[in-house]
């Protein structure tokens, strides 16, 4: 017995797409003849394209001023829509042209945090693209990896997440080392920073744990003293300020503006202090040995090319040495 499916409104209800294309283009312009330049056919066609969409939504699209055109209320509200729908779907067969083409550019979707984005890949990808010149990265940043936007799925993640989703396989890379980092220029006018009840008693730039609730571990300054036997409650009344944000990109753009010391994470400030334009104020660190990040990759990519060209080349820029 045959299987009958109901009709579907939601596609019964569209206008005609070639319609609508000729509509997008005539607003663009604001004139038919142009629009027909454009998409290389006669005005005649355009018109007729045009009464067949409006008789379909029973108004008018486009008020006649001379010879060109302007667009009715009913007709702004239709281009807004139309025109966005019709990037996406360009852009859409673009990526699909690129990626099966004969000389197909390969695109990899990678999610990390802001912070990793800005201060570890960047200065990386340079490196990166030069000896791969045929793969594309598609970078999606977030501090909350398990409620990410549905139908997002990247290739790669890189978070302190273990088990990040079933269907990735991750591996360990960095472990947390932590140390104060200043400028030159602010260790040379505050010296007292130079020891940790100086430090203490400064100016601190503050990575609050807001929107970081998927860490297990946060170190803060206050965790990092009293590490180091410190409380940082006996801090002077009427000292500086104690600056909280859960920006470390805006705290480390603080820092090198001379405006505080925050704590650097190794993996994120070393190219920093090697350049020198961060210092360690003092020698003492925190080292959690077992507080690891992962770079995380899907299953069922596995023997893809670019991943595993991706997959090898972070791996190597994540070994000590690379990290100085």
């Amino acid at each position: 017995m045959t299987k009958h499916t109901d009709p579907d409104q939601t596609l019964l209800k569209m206008p005609s797409l070639r319609a609508v294309k000729s509509f997008v283009a005539a607003a663009r312009y604001q004139n038919f003849t142009r629009a027909a330049e454009a998409l290389c056919v006669t005005q005649a066609a355009i018109s007729r394209q045009i009464r067949e969409l409006e008789s379909h939504l029973g108004t008018a699209l486009f008020k006649r001023a001379g010879r060109s055109v302007e667009l009715t209320t009913a007709g702004s509200i239709f281009f807004d829509a139309a025109q966005l729908s019709f990037i996406n779907i360009a852009q859409a067969a673009e990526r699909i042209q690129k990626n099966h083409g004969s000389n197909a550019r390969r695109t990899l979707t990678l999610c990390c945090s802001p912070a990793f984005s800005a201060l570890w890949i960047s200065p990386r990808l340079p490196s990166f693209f030069s000896d791969n010149p045929d793969i594309d990265l598609n970078l999606v940043t977030t501090q909350n990896f398990l409620s990410m936007e549905p139908g997002v799925n990247p290739d790669i993640f890189i978070t302190k997440m273990s088990r990040i989703r079933d269907g990735y396989v991750s591996t360990p890379i960095f472990h947390d080392r932590i140390y104060p980092v200043c400028t030159p220029s602010y260790l040379e006018t505050h010296p007292e920073i130079r020891t940790l009840e100086g430090l203490r008693d400064g100016l601190l730039l503050n990575l609050s744990p807001y929107g970081r609730s998927q860490v297990s571990e946060h170190v803060d300054w206050g965790v990092w003293l009293a590490i180091h036997q410190l409380d940082i409650e006996d801090r002077p009344a009427q000292g500086p300020h104690f600056f909280n944000a859960n920006d470390y990109s805006l705290l480390i753009q603080m820092v090198l503006n001379d405006q505080g010391v925050a704590l650097g994470w190794h993996h994120l400030v070393a190219p920093l202090v090697e350049q020198g334009r961060l210092i360690r104020p003092v020698e003492q660190e925190v080292v959690l040995e077992e507080t690891r990040h992962y770079f995380a990759y899907r299953e069922d990519k596995a023997d893809d090319e670019a991943l595993s060209r991706f997959r090898d080349w972070f791996l190597r820029q994540s070994e000590p040495s690379a990290d100085g």
